[in-house]
């Protein structure tokens, strides 16, 4: 399970990777983008193993990302999407979204407002974490620069 977990890792480590180089990512920050990214799936698959809900680790896991993402671009002077648009991608529920339409289609509305709102509870999740980190680094980039 563990190396699983890790493997899984790895690859969304790669495939964040490969997303900055077909996003023409600068090359220096790709590893950093990577990083974050399967980082951020690690938090999530061990979130979900914990047997919480999917929303639940998307939450955890997208607090997590945004966080890195403003610390690297901090870091590295660059911007935080660089990061956090990279990183957010093994999150983003696309899963869900293909089963609600698949269900829509074959006209099964139960199964199709089941992923339906799945898709809209782990799509929030990540929307609500990213506000909140990035409210929490406004107030303390505030607060120190008041001093």
């Amino acid at each position: 399970m563990v190396a699983g977990i890790l493997i899984r890792s790895m690859g969304a480590f790669l495939a964040v990777l490969s997303f900055g180089l077909v996003l023409e990512l600068p090359k220096k920050y790709l590893f950093h983008a990577g990083l974050v990214g399967g980082l951020g799936w690690l938090v999530y698959q061990v979130v979900e193993v914990c047997l919480v809900s999917e929303p639940m680790a998307a939450f955890l896991s997208s607090l997590m990302v945004a966080g890195m993402s403003h610390v690297f671009a901090r870091k590295l002077k660059a911007p935080v999407t660089v990061f956090l648009v990279a990183g957010i991608l093994p999150s983003v529920p696309g899963a869900s979204i293909y089963r609600c339409v698949y269900y829509m289609m074959r006209d099964i509305r139960i199964l199709s407002t089941r992923y339906l709102v799945e898709t809209l509870q782990i799509a929030g999740a990540i929307a609500l974490a990213v506000f909140f980190i990035d409210s929490v680094f406004r107030l303390v980039q505030q607060f120190t620069s008041n001093g």
